[in-house]
């Protein structure tokens, strides 16, 4: 019979309990019962090893750490451009490429400028006492008659000048081929009509007298303009120049008798021959081509000198410098005076 002053009955040791037992230390569980720290052979503590229900996955060895290193700066070399993004990046290629034809556009015109000037320095130099020779108008060597004039506008003409003198050049050449067209249509129109004897003589005339007349007194009064700069000769053209558009529009309404195809006498014409008046038309034509092609170069000469420093003042001075340097002149103001000179002192 069990023993009344034990609580536990018949189970004289509490430690005897299976959940206790169960949870004893064994050669499974190293703790520090086991563990000797000060032992001389060096052992270490057996593993701890887990149920095979708990135990973790197998790791691959670790491999070693290497130190965390900086990736290299990469150096833009002085040439390469930057990349600042895409934000922008269409109109910053146009801008920097109407900035590239800008100066190539600058270049070629230095360059064009630097030929220019070589090719008037050879010029020069080949020509006898530094004089150049005359090359206009282009005539054979076997013709006696040799070039009048040197004409050069690639050498004589500043650049922003050129395309004007040259737009003058040619409209004296269709000018000078108009008034030989004009000839040829009033001499048909004197053919068919013997009654226009003065209209065809007129326009002779015409020819012979206004092609060597309309280069020497306005063309090369402009071509020294621009060459020079000089405020004389744009007076001499502006002056001379004006009276020719005038002429130029009487041209161009052709009245009868006057020697000009113009529109008034190639309409008379056509009454009396067909093929007659059709050319004087197209003559009429031309002349009013000129015509207006001659106001519209006026107003454009006369736009590009408000630009310039010409003057009436300065023309004034080049006129007075030019007669008083000419050798003809400055002999007979000479001449003029020693005898004025002999007449006041002679006794009467």
């Amino acid at each position: 019979m069990a023993d009344r002053g034990n609580p536990f009955g018949e189970l004289d040791n509490p430690f005897q309990d299976p959940a206790v037992v169960e949870h004893r230390p064994s050669n499974q569980y190293a703790t520090l019962d086991v563990y000797n720290p000060f032992d001389s052979r060096g052992v270490p503590p057996p593993a701890y090893h887990e149920p095979p229900s708990m135990q973790a996955p197998a790791t691959l060895p670790a491999a070693p750490v290497q130190p965390a290193v900086a990736p290299p700066v990469k150096k833009l070399s002085p040439t390469e451009p930057k990349n600042y993004g895409s934000y922008g990046t269409q109109e910053s290629t146009a801008a920097a490429t109407a900035d590239l034809l800008r100066r190539q556009e600058e270049l070629n015109r230095k360059a064009e400028e630097l030929d220019r000037r070589e090719r008037e320095l050879q010029s020069a130099a080949l020509g006898a006492g530094g004089t150049r020779q005359n090359n206009w108008p282009p005539l054979p060597s076997f013709c006696p008659v040799q070039p009048c004039f040197y004409q050069d506008i690639s050498v004589d003409i500043p650049q922003d000048f050129q395309k004007t003198v040259k737009i003058m050049y040619y409209l004296w050449l269709a000018s000078a081929g108009t008034l030989v067209m004009n000839f040829l249509g009033c001499l048909s129109w004197f053919c068919v009509d013997g009654n226009q004897g003065s209209t065809f003589g007129m326009s002779i005339l015409w020819m012979i007298l206004f092609t060597p007349c309309s280069f020497v007194c306005w063309y090369r009064p402009l071509y020294k303009a621009f060459r020079s700069d000089s405020s004389f000769n744009f007076f001499v053209f502006f002056f001379i120049f004006f009276v020719q558009d005038v002429l130029f529009v009487l041209e161009a309404v052709g009245i009868p008798g006057w020697g000009f195809s113009g529109w008034i006498a190639a309409l008379t014409a056509v009454k009396k021959n067909v093929g007659v008046g059709v050319l004087m038309i197209i003559v009429a034509f031309c002349l009013t081509g000129i015509a207006a092609l001659g106001i519209i170069m006026l107003k454009r000469v006369h736009s590009i000198y408000r630009r310039t420093d010409a003057s009436f003042q300065k023309a004034q001075q080049e006129f007075a410098a030019g007669v008083f340097s000419n050798p003809t002149v400055r002999t007979a103001a000479g001449n003029m005076a020693a005898g004025a000179a002999q007449n006041a002192f002679t006794p009467q």
